[in-house]
């Protein structure tokens, strides 16, 4: 039998005599739009992280572009941010008219080199947006005190790491805003698009609120450029039965990381979690020179494997005109070296067992 990156249908098997219920009683109600559900999320995300103010959207990307525009990002503005992401992450920053700054990334937590943050700040820079790759929190207080030395804004791409915690707060809350996506492969997954961004300022939590409803404060009048920018109420109530299971499932993703560690020892580099915080593994990333090779064994024996990501963005053909020249050695090298490992609360540890055999089997 096959196995997938993530098994959603095992999970789903486990959570349907809460989801469907919820579900039918939210539709019997027919508030589609704006319902309880999506407040009752809010507050629960909210004293989950640990916040004041959680606003919900309809992605991950919404929440990010959404908090750029909350800081006043804009043209002549940049943005300090990693090349080892998803394309969202420095594609928002160009929305806003703004310009990316790519960071390399240190080769043991692929997250920002911190060495390197303070030497890309220019006048013109206007914030830092880390991402917590893979799960692995960023070791955020050097680059918050970098924040408050040049009076900069930090935005937190919690997009694959919700439920990780750092300095005892959760994943998003340490800095001015945290955005997080609840697509359906992320640890706390809807059954299609969302987003949320988390914030303790005020101020800044009611601009993101006008911002993601059509820049509105008062009904149908419309102060700044906004966007229609919402999470539905079906997608509320399954997010509101996944968050009750949120902690467990990341330490099962926990507990799988540790055995693959420990079967994988020798054979590949694995993931290191560099202390700072508490690892959630949204991905399982190993390195090895012979990737292709491991890559071709575990297809041939029906185990899905992936590589995140392939192209760095400085790579990327709409960054390559102004970015292509950047030198990133570490993030290329680890473009050509990584390959992420099925993980999930659902997998089992014989089938771990067959993948790193398989793996074994490769390299001996």
């Amino acid at each position: 039998m096959n196995i997938p990156m993530l098994d959603l249908k095992a999970e789903y098997a486990l959570l349907r005599d809460e989801i469907e219920p919820a579900v039918c009683d939210a539709l019997a109600a027919c508030q589609y739009i704006g319902g309880p559900n999506v407040k009752a999320f809010e507050a629960e995300a909210a004293a989950y992280a640990g916040v004041k103010h959680a606003i919900a959207c309809a992605s991950g990307t919404d929440a990010l572009l959404i908090a750029l525009r909350a800081i006043g990002l804009g043209p002549g503005d940049e943005v300090i941010t990693t090349p080892f992401t998803f394309v969202a992450t420095a594609s928002t920053v160009v929305m806003c008219g703004a310009k990316p700054v790519f960071v390399d990334i240190d080769p043991r937590s692929f997250n920002l080199d911190l060495d390197q943050v303070e030497a890309a700040i220019t006048p013109a820079t206007r914030a830092i947006v880390p991402v917590h790759l893979f799960g692995q929190p960023v070791h955020l207080a050097p680059l918050k005190a970098l924040c408050e030395k040049h009076g900069l804004k930090l935005i937190e791409d919690a997009a694959q790491s919700f439920g990780a915690d750092y300095a005892g707060r959760k994943s998003g809350a340490y800095g001015d805003i945290g955005c997080t996506s609840f697509y359906p492969s992320k640890n706390l997954s809807a059954f299609g698009d969302g987003g949320l961004m988390i914030t303790d300022n005020d101020q800044l939590a009611a601009e993101l609120r006008v911002l993601a409803s059509h820049g509105s404060r008062v009904r149908y009048h419309h102060h700044v450029l906004g966007y229609n920018s919402r999470l539905d109420e079906i997608q509320a109530v399954i997010l509101r039965v996944k968050l009750r299971h949120l902690d467990n499932f990341n330490n099962r993703r926990r507990a799988i990381a540790d055995s693959y560690g420990k079967q994988l020892a020798g054979l590949v580099e694995t993931p290191f979690a560099d202390g700072n915080g508490r690892h959630v593994y949204h991905q399982y990333t190993i390195l090895s020179d012979r990737r292709d090779l491991i890559q071709k064994v575990l297809t041939e024996s029906g185990i899905a494997c992936a590589v995140y990501y392939p192209v760095p963005l400085h790579k990327q053909e709409m960054f390559a005109p102004t970015h292509g020249s950047a030198s990133l050695p570490v993030t290329e090298r680890i473009a050509q070296r990584c390959l992420s490992l099925p993980i999930s609360p659902m997998l089992k540890d014989d089938q771990i067992k067959r993948i790193t055999g398989a793996i074994r089997q490769a390299l001996t």
